[in-house]
């Protein structure tokens, strides 16, 4: 499970939930995704922006003890307390992004801190991560050609449902092709993976079907 999702484990009731799908996904966000290319058409680095939605936002002001006059704002103080609560991951943790450049995977580097905000109850933040061959050494040069590169924004546990509704925007000279999940094939899959095992283990050892409710986005250089 991700760094993200452990706020509110102690809050949530399973066992209220219908159980083909048995309480997954907790928390959604809605994401963005601006790509770095530079004028020679290799791409340097991904900002990833995420909003919470409203009620996990609640539960993070109340984890750590913010908007204590329930106006769904925060002072500076409380808003400086809050910048990085999303960037703690633990060891193995891949940020819940994904970066192909066909067959090969992509080295991301650490998130560099952006800017955290909060307004009318939803904590929207943004961070910046750098793109490596998966090959290249510290102290190489970052970026990779562009072309052909696709990115997926996804919880392999499908405990956190990332929806891409804050759009891919690309810098420099390369588009961005967006390609929605076939949903349909997604919850067949979830329904065909979780009546394979006893209904009790269902929530402890809830299949990795995330990747099959991602978005893919693709960089076209052709131009």
């Amino acid at each position: 499970m991700n760094k993200i999702a452990l706020f509110c484990l102690s809050v949530l009731t399973p066992a209220l939930l219908p159980a083909p799908l048995l309480a997954h996904p907790h928390i959604f966000v809605d994401t963005g995704l601006r790509l770095e290319v530079d004028a020679a058409g290799r791409l340097q680095a991904v900002e990833v922006t995420w909003a919470y939605d409203d009620f996990y936002s609640l539960l993070i002001f109340e984890d750590l003890m913010l908007d204590s006059d329930f106006d769904g704002a925060l002072t500076a103080d409380e808003l400086a307390r809050l910048q990085g609560f999303d960037l703690n991951w633990s060891p193995g943790f891949e940020g819940d992004l994904y970066a192909m450049a066909g067959e090969e995977t992509l080295t991301l580097g650490p998130p560099q801190h952006l800017s955290t905000e909060v307004a009318d109850g939803i904590i929207t933040t943004r961070h910046r991560r750098s793109v490596r061959a998966p090959e290249a050494a510290a102290g190489d040069e970052t970026g990779v050609p562009a072309g052909g590169v696709t990115l997926r924004p996804y919880d392999p546990t499908y405990y956190t449902a990332y929806d891409v509704s804050r759009g891919v925007e690309v810098t420099g000279p390369c588009t961005a092709l967006t390609r929605a999940p076939d949903l349909d094939q997604a919850y067949t899959l979830v329904e065909e993976l979780l009546y394979s095992m006893p209904s009790s283990q269902a929530e402890d050892a809830y299949p990795e079907v995330g990747a099959a409710f991602a978005t893919t986005v693709m960089l076209d250089c052709d131009a």
